[in-house]
Formats: structure tokens, C-alpha cells, sequence
């Protein structure tokens, strides 16, 4: 039986933030997944955390040991956010477990009943490293005992990316530097290792297989600047070392799919706009995105050709 190890990165938040209603509902979400796949798929779910988190991990769990430094010991910030680093977690997760895949998913996304097994059909059928995108559903939900009618909910499709899928045994190989959660970039240095390390990757945009709560997007704050500033330097030196390893990303295979984020994000990269430029770009092009998508989703022919000939 093949196993699979999930690790969550869970922190103590006041009432006003997303993941103080996202968190719970993750969890048993988590849980109810693990529980559907017994006997066919064999599910290690991990944490990394502070140690001021331990108490919030509920059952089910296994901590792994408590994160020792956080994105404040690599720079000074105006707004201070003890934010984790990715490879902190990974590093866990990768000597935590055994078992022969790894998921990564950020701690609010939620997961449908059939995830283990279905991310075992899509191993199963050659994939070594992917990406499913999530849905987003209505955030009118406050409890995990609405579970039933949020796992009902088709939601809309995200461009994001929150959910990856590796093989364990590559992921030494990685390079991460010292990019930090809950900022812009993540998302893209994961990305790139995934492909680089794969003999098959994909991403999987159409799968209901995970949701989340509306879509806030604290990480586009313009007060947050200065962590992005910190990311976008982190992906410069970690894309310059993959492409000594592997030659330029937009060459391999797996990145054909996406070649147009690819692109822009390395364009982000070379520019020296300032932080506070870019995220406005990025927001303003995010809700283009979104408009096009509601449109497509049925608002009317005629408003999405408006919406084409705005872009």
C-alpha cells in the first residue's frame, strides 16, 4: 500500500483573520480524507509549528519538532509577521516520514473526502509531481459542522497555487532559500522544483478536489511590501541555481503548460521595479483574471467581449 505524508503549517490567530474559521475546518477535513482512504492509501498527517501553536493542533496529528526561526531573522520589516520558511517545514516533513509522497497545502485549504485516493489514481497513473488548484467557495460559512454543504459547493476555479504533490526521495535535491509563507513567490519556487525533479508533472485545474473560503488576498497588501521584496530576491537566487542544474525552466517539458506564468514571473524577476509597483500590477492583473472568468462563467457574451478588449 502506497503512503502518503500531508504536512500544514497551523498558527494561533485572533477572530479577524480568514484562518481563524479556515483552520478547523481544514483539519477535519483532513481527517475525514484519511479516515475514506484507509485501507487503500496509507495517510501520515504532519504540522510544523511555533511552539506557541502546539495547542491548536488538534488529534489526528503528528508535530513535528517546533519551527526555531522565521522570516524575522532574515530582515527588518515595518509590520512584523513571524511568517515560517518554507524549507523549515519541508525539512520536517522530508524526516518525519517514510512514505513515498509528500504534500505540501496551505493550512486553509480545505480537502474533499476522496483527495488521498484520488491523489493515489493520479500517481497511479504516471504523475510524479503536481499541482491541483483549488476551488473557491462562498466564504458565508463559519463552523466545520457546515462541511457537508461546503464539500456540496461548486465553486469557481482559482488560478492559484496551493496544493503540491512530490516524491519524497527528490526532495534534497530542492532549493528554496529562504522564501517565506503567506507572501507572493511561494507559490512559483515550489513550482519550479516540482518540475525540475520530475519525470512527469502536471497541473491539474479542473479537479474538485480542494476549496477554500472566499478569496481575501491579504497577500497583496501594499503594507506587506517589504515581504514580498524579501521573496522576489529569494526566487532570484533560487532560480539562478536551478537553472545551472537544469538550463532555462521555460525549456523543460513540464513547464509548457504554464509557459506564460513562467514568463512573467521571470520577467518580475529581472525588473527592478520596487515591491509596491509590482504587487500593484499584480493585483490589477489578478482582477482582470477574475473578471474574464465571471464572465465565462455565463455574465453575458457581450460583457466579456468589453472585458477582452480592456485587457
Amino acid at each position: 500500500m502506497r503512503k502518503i505524508a500531508h504536512i500544514v503549517n497551523p498558527v494561533v490567530v485572533d477572530q479577524a483573520s480568514d484562518l481563524y474559521v479556515a483552520q478547523p475546518i481544514t483539519f477535519e477535513t483532513m481527517k475525514t480524507a484519511k479516515k475514506f482512504a484507509a485501507g487503500e492509501v496509507a495517510v501520515d498527517l504532519l504540522t510544523a509549528q511555533f511552539p506557541e501553536d502546539r495547542a491548536l493542533v488538534p488529534d489526528g496529528f503528528h508535530l513535528t519538532p517546533n519551527l526555531e526561526r522565521s522570516v524575522l531573522d532574515f530582515g527588518v520589516f515595518q509590520k512584523k509577521r513571524k511568517l515560517p520558511l518554507l524549507v523549515d517545514i519541508l525539512d520536517r516533513l522530508y524526516a518525519a516520514t517514510d512514505a513515498e509522497y509528500c504534500i505540501y497545502t496551505n493550512v486553509d485549504i480545505a480537502v474533499q473526502p476522496h483527495f488521498y485516493v484520488a491523489v493515489n489514481a493520479l500517481i497511479e497513473k504516471g504523475y510524479d509531481a503536481f499541482v491541483i488548484n483549488r476551488r473557491t467557495v462562498e466564504a458565508v460559512y463559519s463552523s466545520p459542522a457546515e462541511i457537508p454543504l461546503m464539500y456540496a459547493e461548486v465553486g469557481e476555479k482559482h488560478p492559484g497555487y496551493d496544493c503540491f504533490v512530490f516524491r519524497r526521495d527528490v526532495y534534497p535535491n530542492y532549493q528554496l532559500d529562504r522564501v517565506c509563507l503567506g507572501i507572493l513567490w511561494i507559490d512559483d519556487i515550489l513550482i519550479w522544483n516540482l518540475v525540475c525533479r520530475a519525470q512527469n508533472f502536471s497541473v491539474f485545474r479542473k479537479l474538485h478536489l480542494t476549496f477554500h473560503l472566499g478569496d481575501s488576498q491579504t497577500w497583496l497588501k501594499q503594507k506587506y511590501s517589504d515581504y514580498y521584496a524579501h521573496n522576489r530576491e529569494a526566487a532570484r537566487r533560487a532560480l539562478a541555481v536551478l537553472e545551472r542544474t537544469h538550463g532555462p525552466l521555460q525549456e523543460i517539458d513540464g513547464f509548457a503548460q504554464n509557459a506564460l506564468g513562467v514568463e512573467y514571473a521571470k520577467q518580475l524577476l529581472r525588473e527592478e521595479e520596487s515591491a509596491e509597483t509590482q504587487l500593484k500590477v499584480m493585483k490589477r492583473r489578478l482582477k482582470k483574471r477574475q473578471e474574464m472568468q465571471r464572465m465565462k462563467n455565463g455574465e453575458g457574451a457581450g460583457e466579456m467581449k468589453n472585458a477582452e478588449e480592456r485587457q
